[in-house]
């Protein structure tokens, strides 16, 4: 592999540690460390907000499945983004306003200490897989680019990523966010017009190419899948520590619903960046212009999808540029996910269950233990998992399910209880699961998300009528 590749990499890892460190020294409580001290502005809240989405689902895995069967359709796994993101904004001054440090930490104080532990570990579970995901992402990236094996780059990633992680919490991730962001347009931009330059332009892409793959809604399977990202963002990025944390973490409400309309312009300008470069490397193929080496690779896994056309079509200063921002992209998400699950341990396990009244100091001790912890479980997983999108799919549903009703619902309805809040996550959860392994039938071309939450949104009426809540109101309880 060409040496200027290399260095422009691994120059990249090398100032995303800096960072890390560079924020170590402003940590000076663990309010600092979970939600950067609530200091937030309108570009770092939106530059953190569309980094962390936008990770290997949304670059690797769009143009894996743009060049396989989702054709063009493949953008509205980004486009769904940010019509979440829009529909966010009016209750992004309510996320803000609750001063929390976790998802969890809402369902103890607002319902009870069940309710905070039993959606702890729901979330736990999901970031595990969350992590997982990126981490093969970003792994397939260095696999072609230093030539080596596959499990080497997953531990390399893995190091990286945890280790500027740890150092400085969410100011660090913050921080390194605002540059990942910037990396992961610019760096996908900049490699369109060499793509379409090697498979002949446009109109021979669209020429060799089948008509189908143009197509906005078959691959994916329809207007009901489509409904179904959406109303899995929404839920997720209202549950999922990984993202609720910025507005957590936003200096004033204005700030969140200012970050959150311009992070969904960015995933709105995304999205058919990757699904150009996925069309234009089927095109390739057909084509019969990539090496022999290059099919038996993409036939194995479609991961190398991009990797291998950056380095068939690019010239090595380009190609460096992109692989630093495809990793960007997939570890501005790795390491919000890897900081949500060391939040949600320390602060709503360990402080409440296993240590009554830890001190700050030990909180934020055990969060940086749990990150490590979490970060070797994602490493297992994500050895044996194959699709990056199915993998990150089932982690952002597993979890919204059941717990997205009773925490919206908790900042509106007077009569929310705890047995509305219990019965919501588990019933929810469980249909889900039960119907992504086709024990429960699923509803043709709808996502499993739908149904799961409307299940779960009757059990959190139903239950919320039949054991009301001991008195009614929409304020947190102080904690004991």
């Amino acid at each position: 592999m060409n040496i200027t590749i290399i260095l422009i990499v691994v120059l990249y890892m090398i100032m995303m540690l800096a960072i890390g460190y560079y924020s170590s020294k402003k940590i000076e409580s663990n309010t600092d460390f979970m939600v950067a001290g609530r200091r937030l502005g309108p570009l770092l809240m939106a530059g953190t907000l569309a980094a962390t989405e936008i990770g290997g689902g949304s670059s690797l895995g769009v143009v894996a499945n743009a060049y396989g069967p989702w054709g063009m359709s493949a953008a509205w796994y980004i486009i769904a983004m940010g019509i979440a993101f829009m529909i966010l904004i009016p209750l992004a001054p309510k996320f803000r306003g609750s001063q929390v440090k976790t998802v969890p930490e809402y369902f103890r104080r607002r319902y009870d200490k069940f309710s905070g532990g039993f959606s702890g570990i729901i979330m736990l579970m999901a970031l595990i897989g969350l992590t997982a995901g990126q981490f093969k992402a970003s792994a397939s990236i260095l696999e072609v680019m230093l030539g080596i094996d596959y499990t080497t780059s997953l531990i390399i990633v893995t190091v990286v990523i945890t280790v500027y992680a740890v150092m400085g919490g969410l100011w660090s991730v913050t921080l390194t966010d605002f540059i990942q962001v910037f990396l992961i347009v610019i760096g996908m931009v900049i490699a369109i017009p060499f793509a379409l330059k090697l498979a002949g332009g446009w109109d021979t892409i669209r020429s060799t190419v089948p008509a189908e793959h143009f197509s906005l809604t078959k691959g994916i399977g329809g207007w009901g899948q489509i409904a179904g990202f959406v109303v899995m963002y929404v839920a997720t990025f209202s549950v999922g520590q990984e993202a609720v944390s910025r507005y957590y973490a936003a200096r004033d409400g204005k700030a969140a619903v200012q970050g959150t309309i311009i992070a969904a312009i960015i995933n709105f300008v995304f999205a058919f960046i990757p699904v150009i470069l996925g069309l234009a490397m089927l095109s390739l193929f057909n084509q019969n212009l990539l090496d022999s080496s290059v099919v038996g690779a993409l036939a194995n896994n479609t991961r190398y999808a991009l990797p291998v056309l950056a380095v068939s079509a690019m010239p090595a200063v380009v190609t460096g540029i992109l692989f630093a921002g495809i990793i960007s992209a997939t570890m501005s998400s790795a390491d919000s996910d890897l900081l949500g699950a060391g939040s949600i341990f320390s602060n709503d396990i360990y402080k409440i269950f296993i240590r009554k009244g830890a001190s700050d100091k030990e909180v934020m001790k055990v969060t940086k233990i749990t990150m490590v912890i979490v970060a070797l479980f994602s490493l297992v997983t994500a050895l044996y998992a194959n699709n990056i999108l199915t993998l990150l799919a089932f982690s952002f549903t597993l979890r919204a399910a059941g717990t997205f009703i009773p925490y919206v619902m908790g900042h509106f309805w007077k009569k929310s209880s705890s047995a509305g809040s219990i019965a919501s996550i588990l019933i929810g959860s469980v249909v889900f699961f039960l119907m992504d392994r086709n024990i429960l039938p699923s509803v043709p071309k709808v996502n499993d998300i739908i149904p799961a939450i409307l299940i779960s949104l009757v059990a959190f009426y139903a239950f919320s009528l039949i054991f009301p809540p001991k008195q009614e109101g929409t304020e947190l309880m102080y904690e004991e």
